[in-house]
């Protein structure tokens, strides 16, 4: 199943609205989205959360931003994003999910370890990754081939991320295909093929 990585900083540098990008994701029937903005203040991405909430037909996860999971259905947290609720993982997953109750919460996983230890946290689902190359970060290791192997190994669902294609097809193990770059591309050669 299709996931959609919505990264703030492609967009911009795409040229790509945020709103026409939301309506290309109602389209394709993608069932999943997670906001991403590093570089925007609260008040930014709670503007943006509420444009995506009124527009997307689909469940949002935000990234990082915890004090805004009331405008989303869930959070989706980086390995060194947690150490911001507590100096022990086991700790910070408490608390995160004392904050946003039963609502989705994933964890970013990069190796083996990081899945056996995510294993024993109260989370919903784990991203993996990076699969390929990708251009949005750029100091991320790529696992490739190896990353499927390693998946066998959560007991929660996998997001496979990092350089994933919309029509990648990678097996059982793999809940979800996290699209964000490829989606892009997709929302270009649509306009191009809209306007010729």
């Amino acid at each position: 199943m299709n996931y959609a990585l919505v990264d703030q900083d492609t967009l911009l540098k795409q040229k790509i609205s945020l709103q026409e990008f939301l309506l290309f994701i109602n389209q394709l029937q993608i069932p999943i989205l997670q906001y991403r903005d590093k570089q925007g203040s609260l008040a930014q991405i709670e503007s943006q959360l509420k444009i995506i909430r009124k527009l997307y037909t689909g469940t949002i996860i935000v990234n990082d931003a915890v004090e805004l999971v009331g405008l989303a259905d869930g959070v989706h947290l980086g390995q060194e994003d947690l150490l911001r609720f507590a100096s022990v993982k086991r700790d910070a997953v408490r608390n995160i999910r004392q904050a946003i109750g039963n609502k989705i919460f994933g964890l970013s996983t990069h190796s083996k370890e990081e899945i056996l230890e995510a294993n024993e946290l109260e989370i919903d689902y784990i991203g993996l990754g990076a699969y390929r190359p990708t251009g949005t970060k750029s100091d991320a290791q790529v696992g490739g081939e190896a990353l499927l192997e390693i998946a066998k190994l959560s007991k929660h669902p996998v997001a496979l991320i990092g350089g994933v294609r919309l029509d990648d097809v990678f097996g059982e193990f793999i809940e979800y295909n996290v699209v964000g770059s490829d989606l892009c591309s997709a929302f270009h050669k649509r306009k191009e093929y809209d306007v010729g």
